[in-house]
């Protein structure tokens, strides 16, 4: 601290000889000198208030050493192009030098490798921020056909739009919410929310709301029970789960089907997937710090209508995207194969006929990282769409084609996501 001291001591006598000095034709390099040194002033007191048990901030110390090399190029210039000033110019280099010299002993001080913990800093640094940049950076997704959706690409999404919790507040991390993407004429704005009120695994009613406003506010809710008993036959399983055309697509409880509840008659109808589809946990989403109970189907919806997304052992655990005709009974329509193994993604979503999948990057950040074109048969694996979490974990994700919107469902918090089209 002494040395520190009498580095601000010296400077202090620096600005004092220059500023009693009568100003010659010079005026200007000896004002320039006078600024440099004040400057140094304020950086070496600046450095005394952060030092801390003699621990001194390495690039605090450099900042101030390359000051004192400027001030000493000054000075040279000024011993070159004028005799009258030479006492003072001396007896200013020999001061900035007993000061570079006092400064270069503090630095070799630090005997807590300040230094060299710093440097190894800015390297951690440089490589975050490149960790950053490529996060930030969006590959341009397959681009679907104007003459299909007229959609475009989707280049980033943004929000969340909504956030909040239901009227359960937290009692249920895993459910579903959203709007009917094919309402009936009256139905335009109403939304439905379940909740798997039974080991975070199964749901027996479908709740409604008029509008978002009264959802949130949890006023007038209509509740639409598929079975008294929860779980049994034909109740829901997992958390996956759409509306379409006043009707419910979710997997049927204990089974490899897709069951379809009509709202209006409280009527099931079913469909069975390949044999050797999974469910009951076998092929579920997940990552490396969560397995997603009992998610071996997904439901999306989009432009065209309703798809059921799910593995099988036939094709390595890997994706299968199959269209539902949502008569009744519904049926398997059209189905694609892919090479993505669905126990690596968290969660998937359709627009205009193109799979999305997501996976966890960490608490804050999702990643929407490849898509599947069901019209030209087109993989990427290289999208980087991040979607910004409020909670740690996504549990229900799925496309509204009416507003754009992506619904979600995370660890009992409800909100809403914009894409945005290019």
């Amino acid at each position: 601290m002494d040395k520190l001291k009498k580095v601000e001591t010296t400077a202090l006598q620096c600005t004092g000889t220059i500023t009693s000095e009568k100003m010659t034709e010079l005026d200007r390099l000896v004002l320039g000198l006078q600024q440099r040194i004040k400057q140094l002033e304020d950086n070496v007191v600046m450095l005394e208030k952060e030092d801390n048990r003699n621990i001194y901030g390495a690039v605090s110390l450099r900042i101030i050493e390359l000051e004192i090399a400027e001030i000493q190029d000054l000075v040279d210039k000024l011993n070159r192009t004028t005799k009258n000033d030479q006492h003072l110019s001396v007896q200013t280099a020999d001061q900035l030098e007993d000061m570079k010299d006092t400064m270069v002993e503090l630095e070799k001080f630090d005997n807590m490798l300040v230094i060299k913990k710093d440097r190894e800093n800015q390297r951690i640094k440089r490589e975050l921020e490149q960790c950053k940049e490529e996060i930030k950076a969006t590959a341009p997704p397959p681009t679907v056909p104007p003459s299909r959706c007229g959609l475009g690409r989707i280049v980033s999404v943004v929000g969340p739009r909504t956030y909040s919790l239901t009227v359960y507040s937290t009692s249920y991390p895993y459910g579903a919410w959203g709007r009917d993407a094919n309402p009936a004429p009256g139905d335009e704005n109403k939304y439905w929310l379940v909740v798997l009120s039974s080991s975070n695994v199964y749901g027996n009613f479908v709740r409604q709301y008029g509008t978002l406003s009264t959802l949130l506010l949890g006023i007038g809710p209509k509740d639409t029970y598929i079975s008294s008993s929860n779980p049994t036959t034909n109740t829901i399983q997992g958390s996956n789960m759409v509306m379409y055309d006043n009707a419910l697509y979710y997997n049927c409880y204990n089974t490899y089907s897709v069951c379809q509840f009509n709202m209006a008659t409280r009527a099931v109808s079913t469909v069975v997937l390949p044999k050797d589809a999974g469910y009951n946990n076998k092929f579920p989403f997940a990552h490396l710090g969560t397995t997603y109970s009992y998610t071996d189907m997904d439901f999306a919806t989009d432009e065209s209508g309703v798809y059921v997304i799910y593995a099988s052992t036939s094709n390595f655990g890997n994706i299968i995207i199959s269209k539902v005709e949502t008569s009744n009974p519904p049926a398997l329509n059209q189905t694609w194969s892919t090479s993505l193994h669905k126990k690596t993604i968290t969660n998937t979503f359709m627009v205009c006929g193109v799979l999305y999948a997501t996976r966890y990057l960490d608490k804050e950040i999702e990643e929407i990282f490849y898509s599947y074109d069901t019209k030209t048969n087109e993989e990427r694996y290289d999208l980087k769409i991040n979607i910004k979490k409020m909670q740690t974990n996504i549990e229900f994700l799925n496309y509204d084609p009416r507003d754009h919107l992506l619904y979600v469902y995370s660890d009992a918090y409800i909100l809403t996501y914009e894409l945005i089209f290019q």
